[in-house]
């Protein structure tokens, strides 16, 4: 029998806590709640889940605090919670190393709905009966193969690796999609609502900020100048 979805769910609201939980066991996860982004972090480094759902404001480790220290130690994915779309802490989260957030208060089927796409960019099935997650090869689907040169910047699409200067610079899955889909039409202008689709499986409109946290998070590791900003149209990455 294959091995079930493990999430770890942090959030100090009791009620919204154990409603999520029984909702999605529902749907066939298996999940492990805690109350304080402390007991999170020692859960997560008890028993790596698949994926981990943080709410920002808990006691003890706050959200973000919490993601970054997952960050330093797994490429996990991470989804934050925040109560408020438009909160300053929707963005720390993401530049902390978070793959995605959910607002509150959320509808349960959306909430499973985000968990499986972003398991799925991981090459997890995204649901009951799936296997761990990690960076799958095939799911990832480079359209060249081999080694891509871009200045100091080598991109192995096989074995998912990328270096710079010679030297192996470390990408989160989300990240090494991201930068796949600016290498296979260098020069080539991606809107944020193309890379949504395409790197976060956004099949409906989502929050472009997502996107702009993440390509100065690439930038960071790959070169400032590397991935240019064209105003009022997205983004491209310098032949």
């Amino acid at each position: 029998m294959a091995e079930q979805t493990h999430v770890l769910f942090v959030e100090d609201d009791d009620v919204i806590r154990e409603a999520t939980q029984l909702a999605l066991e529902r749907d066939g996860f298996v999940v492990t709640a805690m109350p304080d982004g402390l007991s999170g972090l020692e859960a997560f480094r008890a028993d790596q889940p698949d994926i981990a759902l943080l709410d920002v404001m808990v006691p003890g480790l706050d959200g973000v605090s919490l993601c970054r220290r997952i960050r330093d130690e797994s490429t996990v994915p991470v989804i934050m919670l925040s109560a408020r779309a438009d909160s300053i802490d929707v963005v720390l989260g993401l530049e902390a190393g978070a793959d995605d957030y959910v607002t509150k208060p959320f509808d349960g089927a959306v909430l499973v709905a985000r968990i499986r796409a972003v398991l799925r960019r991981f090459g997890h099935a995204g649901g009951p009966g799936s296997g761990s997650a990690g960076t799958a090869e095939d799911d990832l689907e480079p359209v060249s193969t081999g080694v891509l040169h871009f200045g100091d910047l080598e991109i192995d699409t096989e074995g998912m690796e990328v270096r710079r200067g010679g030297d192996p610079v470390a990408l989160t899955p989300t990240e090494m999609r991201l930068l796949l889909e600016f290498s296979h039409a260098p020069g080539t202008v991606l809107s944020r609502d193309k890379l949504l689709e395409r790197v976060w499986d956004y099949g409906w409109g989502g929050d472009t900020r997502v996107v702009d946290v993440h390509v100065q998070r690439l930038r960071t590791k790959i070169g400032q100048d590397r991935i240019e900003t064209v105003r009022g149209f997205g983004y491209k990455l310098k032949g």
